[in-house]
């Protein structure tokens, strides 16, 4: 059957007046156009960044566009474990609610490398840097009226495996893209196992998953391939925006946990019901997941 797509655009969010929220990875591509539509529409959004200039550069961009949007920049460095830890606590000291975390920020393909705390800088930061994030931000979460977590996954999750005793590439032959699909696999695991958890124990915080399709950012500066076909098949970045801010703001997302452009392959497309695969599905390997991680970060996620 085919899928029918939401005719719905970035730019229909709705009034997001009073509203904080955190969007990482947000100086550029996707992510910059979540941060610009939520602060156009009114949200005091939070450009948590690893560099602070290009940060400061894309805040001087969007005010052009919303002159009287609220923007604020913070440094997060999600290939650094302390790192994460100091930009919550200055949350903490700032803030007394979060009321949309958006885990967006990506590392795609790199060459082989490590984040500060030695794991493999892909699930390292995908992963490993989103959940101490989503973990340390809780407590500003669970003070908001509705909060939501969207967490980015991709249509790369498709072909993910996740090896729980070797999650960092360590006893194989190094495959970025097998590593890369493994992050993405990932996300959408913690993405639905959270929902499950929050559920469990009666929270209203709202777990949710996205993923952009095939859109044309930098994402994929380290393949020269990718570069040349962006342009001419991936979609411009505030369409691959859209599945994540429909997540984020719109009541009728409840309805289902993973978001994402519904045509061929789910590339590009109206927002829609997005696939989930038997492996994200697997709730078993979801716990396993989510305790493996929590051994290997060294956090205990508190709900």
């Amino acid at each position: 059957m085919k899928k029918i797509g939401i005719k719905w655009k970035a730019q229909d969010v709705v009034d997001q007046s009073g509203k904080i929220a955190v969007v990482t990875g947000s100086n550029t591509g996707i992510g910059y156009h979540m941060a610009l539509v939520l602060a156009d529409k009114g949200a005091h959004v939070i450009l948590a960044c690893r560099n602070l200039e290009k940060a400061e550069t894309a805040k001087k961009e969007m005010l052009k566009y919303s002159p009287t949007a609220q923007i604020s920049v913070e440094k997060l460095d999600l290939a650094d474990l302390s790192d994460v830890e100091k930009f919550a606590t200055r949350l903490k000291k700032s803030y007394e609610r979060l009321d949309i975390l958006i885990n967006n920020a990506g590392v795609m393909i790199p060459p082989k490398s490590t984040t500060k705390d030695g794991f493999e800088l892909q699930i390292g930061t995908n992963h490993f840097g989103h959940f101490a994030l989503t973990s340390h931000l809780m407590p500003l979460l669970s003070a908001a009226e509705k909060p939501r977590v969207v967490t980015l996954s991709s249509i790369a999750h498709w072909s993910g495996v996740i090896d729980l005793e070797d999650m960092n590439g360590e006893n194989k032959k190094y495959n970025k893209w097998g590593m890369y699909s493994q992050s993405k696999l990932a996300n959408l695991l913690f993405a639905l196992e959270l929902d499950r958890r929050l559920k469990a124990v009666g929270s209203h915080i709202e777990s949710l998953g996205s993923h952009p399709g095939y859109s044309n950012t930098d994402l994929q500066r380290y393949s020269r391939g990718w570069r040349f076909l962006n342009p001419l098949f991936g979609m411009k970045p505030i369409r691959g925006a859209a599945p994540t801010l429909y997540a984020a703001t719109e009541p009728n997302a409840l309805l289902h946990r993973y978001w994402g452009p519904i045509g061929f392959l789910e590339a590009r497309g109206w927002t829609g019901k997005a696939k989930i695969t038997s492996r994200a599905s697997d709730k078993e390997m979801a716990r396993k997941l989510w305790e493996r991680t929590e051994s290997m970060i060294g956090i205990q996620f508190q709900i």
